[in-house]
């Protein structure tokens, strides 16, 4: 009896066990976890920038977009990115947000930069400034400037307040490159000199000719203009420019030539003998 009901005990087990093995059968597969799609990061147009401009820090934001829907001529964005694409000109109109791809923009350095960004008739002229005279790194291709010059009267007789001068060269002309050229004197293995740059102006054929010159005379300075003066059409001063001389910014200077300074001590003789000082 107790053999009967453990055989039927298994054959009860063994149907159970086969039922749920037919039943695990057909189930349909599981389907594996969707992975994350991969991300990456690219340089975008912080605003809407029109053909013909030049990069500036603030025209160029980030988005982070899947990796797949990337565009290879878009732009990763690193620091020697976002670096390589300050100042380059853009060719084509772009909406704010949108990738900046390498069919978008001409960087500084590339085979025909300076021809497609000066306008038809102008020339780029080359200025060296250091970390001072350049707006201290202020200033950024797009940027609209003036050129003052500060030179040594060299005249022995003349007064101190008339031996120093400063005078505007050019007024309101278009910054185009910034740090495109070697220092005068350096080669390709010499480190840079810290703070020491180059500024390209973008000027007329008699400006150039200004700027070469002013260069033999003595020390240029950029000025950055105010935007709401850069609509103004870049000119050499006319009439000629006003000159500020050195007894204009320090009356020192001019008190010393003539004497009307305060005097500290006086001498005073009479007949012959010794003359007696006052001190005041």
């Amino acid at each position: 009896m107790l053999l009967r009901v453990a055989l039927v005990a298994l054959m009860a087990l063994g149907l159970t066990g086969f039922g749920t093995v037919a039943w695990i059968a057909t189930r349909p597969p599981t389907q594996p976890s969707a992975a994350a799609p991969a991300m990456v990061k690219l340089v975008t147009s912080a605003r809407p920038l029109h053909a013909g401009s030049l990069l500036k820090p603030e025209d160029l934001a980030t988005a982070e977009i899947p990796a797949a829907s990337a565009r290879a001529e878009a732009f990763h964005d690193t620091p020697e990115t976002r670096s390589s694409l300050l100042g380059a000109m853009v060719r084509r109109s772009l909406i704010a947000g949108e990738p900046i791809s390498t069919d978008a923009v001409l960087r500084p350095g590339d085979h025909g930069f300076l021809a497609a960004v000066l306008a038809p008739g102008t020339r780029a002229v080359t200025v060296g400034v250091d970390a001072i005279s350049g707006s201290a790194g202020l200033i950024w291709p797009g940027d609209h400037v003036d050129l003052i010059l500060t030179q040594t009267i060299e005249d022995k007789a003349a007064p101190a307040a008339k031996r120093f001068a400063a005078e505007t060269v050019l007024t309101n002309v278009r910054v185009i490159a910034i740090d495109q050229h070697l220092i005068e004197g350096a080669s390709a293995d010499t480190p840079e000199p810290k703070g020491a740059r180059t500024v390209s102006l973008e000027v007329t054929p008699h400006q150039a000719e200004a700027v070469t010159v002013a260069m033999r005379l003595g020390h240029l300075s950029l000025v950055v203009r105010s935007a709401d003066h850069t609509g103004e059409k870049p000119a050499l001063p006319d009439p000629p420019t006003s000159i500020t001389w050195a007894g204009e910014v320090s009356p020192a200077l001019e008190q010393s030539e003539t004497g009307h300074g305060d005097p500290s001590t006086v001498r005073v003789f009479q007949g012959s003998a010794d003359g007696k000082e006052f001190h005041f």
